[in-house]
């Protein structure tokens, strides 16, 4: 399974729509994660058009009716491989055991929140994977998204994937 992996999209705050990368992207993969910061409806709909398979998670600048149709926390399994997504994973100190205990059943958490992009390995093998943003890079130096596959119970091809500027 071909997988897109986004968070903290922020539209229209930070950008007017996502980037059409991203959306062809979209268009590509056998699976969406989104890790919440939606902040509109729009952009929700539009990828669950787009997307085969779309699973999204609320975040702190997601208003009621984000929050009545997406989870705090989801989980789904791609390709064998067991994952959990979450917008908030608290400070970079101590992440990894702390997911860990979190999410002692998945393979891999999918998070966001901070806008830095990260791909780490917990001490039991959990990797954490934040896509950074495609929209808003805060103090990064680039927008940002990962795509990755999942087949056989493995995680294969994590990239992360630099945008020049966002829409």
């Amino acid at each position: 399974m071909r997988l897109l992996l986004i968070s903290d999209t922020h539209v229209p705050k930070r950008a007017r729509r996502l980037p059409e990368r991203v959306l062809a992207e979209a268009g590509r993969a056998d699976a969406v994660v989104h890790a919440g910061d939606w902040v509109d409806a729009a952009t929700l709909d539009l990828l669950e058009r787009r997307a085969r398979l779309l699973i999204g998670v609320y975040g702190n600048n997601d208003g009621p009716e984000l929050r009545a149709r997406l989870p705090e926390v989801a989980r789904a399994e791609l390709g064998g491989v067991r994952f959990a997504v979450v917008h908030e994973t608290g400070g970079a100190k101590g992440r990894e055991e702390r997911c860990a205990r979190r999410f002692p059943d998945a393979d891999v958490l999918v998070f966001g929140h901070s806008h830095i992009p990260w791909d780490t390995t917990a001490p039991n093998g959990l990797r954490l994977l934040n896509p950074g943003s495609p929209t808003d890079r805060r103090r990064q130096a680039h927008h940002t998204y990962m795509t990755a596959v999942a087949d056989a119970g493995r995680l294969t091809s994590v990239r992360l994937h630099r945008l020049t500027a966002a829409a």
